[in-house]
């Protein structure tokens, strides 16, 4: 053999070709032919199925980006926890007040329950914290709706006014003022109870929280005007 030739491949023998009996095997390929085809043709749709999931997946996707958005909810401030700030602790107050007296109050329940002591109470304040940033994000924020409006309602804000009733409902200014000649304050305001002493308690919530309380001044109610006055 030269260097040149290449080696001849033996050719495959196919019985019966050649041999008279061609037909049946041409009929076996026929079939095998005709099922490769049929086979070919169920997976021509495979793509454009591939391309449909492929944008089911990328709509999937941008829901779910869109509801975990929507899910979150600023956290609340934490009165036991604010910064040793008077001008930030005294917001947080007149915010509060402000929510007590629009929304809170309106309930029969809430108002006979909050003591005109409130402000001396600061798991008291805590609470009313809480519940007035769940009704802000129930209502206002980015995941409002009528489920958590429902749940403010249904569970949240019955809990925080039982609580109060609980652990407050009973005290009152007196209890927390130790000089003699106290007399008692007005009952049933329709404003929120002890709103002039906010400055003086957020200096001390603020600069001295470890120490005892700022005493509430006596009530000096003006003659039909139904206001307290308290010491700064």
């Amino acid at each position: 053999m030269s260097e040149h030739e290449m080696p001849e491949h033996p050719q495959p023998t196919s019985p019966g070709l050649g041999s008279g009996s061609e037909g049946p095997v041409l009929a076996g390929l026929a079939r095998e032919v005709d099922a490769l085809r049929r086979a070919v043709g169920e997976l021509e749709p495979v793509p454009e199925q591939v391309a449909d999931l492929a944008r089911l997946v990328g709509q999937l996707s941008e829901a779910l980006a869109a509801l975990t958005a929507r899910r979150r909810v600023p956290a609340a401030p934490s009165w036991l926890l604010a910064p040793a700030d008077p001008g930030h602790v005294q917001k947080l107050l007149d915010e509060l007040c402000g929510w007590l007296e629009a929304v809170y109050l309106r309930y029969p329940d809430a108002a006979g329950s909050l003591p005109p002591c409130w402000l001396w109470h600061p798991d008291v304040v805590e609470e009313l914290l809480w519940l007035m940033h769940a009704w802000l994000a129930a209502y206002q924020g980015p995941a409002a709706s009528v489920g958590a409006a429902g749940d403010w309602h249904d569970r949240q804000r019955p809990g925080v006014v039982a609580r109060i009733g609980r652990q407050a409902k009973s005290c009152s200014v007196e209890k927390h003022q130790t000089r003699a000649g106290w007399a008692s304050p007005p009952s049933g305001p329709v404003a929120v109870p002890g709103r002039d002493a906010i400055a003086s308690m957020a200096r001390w919530w603020a600069l001295d929280r470890d120490g005892a309380a700022p005493e509430p001044a006596a009530a000096d109610t003006a003659s039909g005007s139904g206001e307290r006055k308290w010491s700064a």
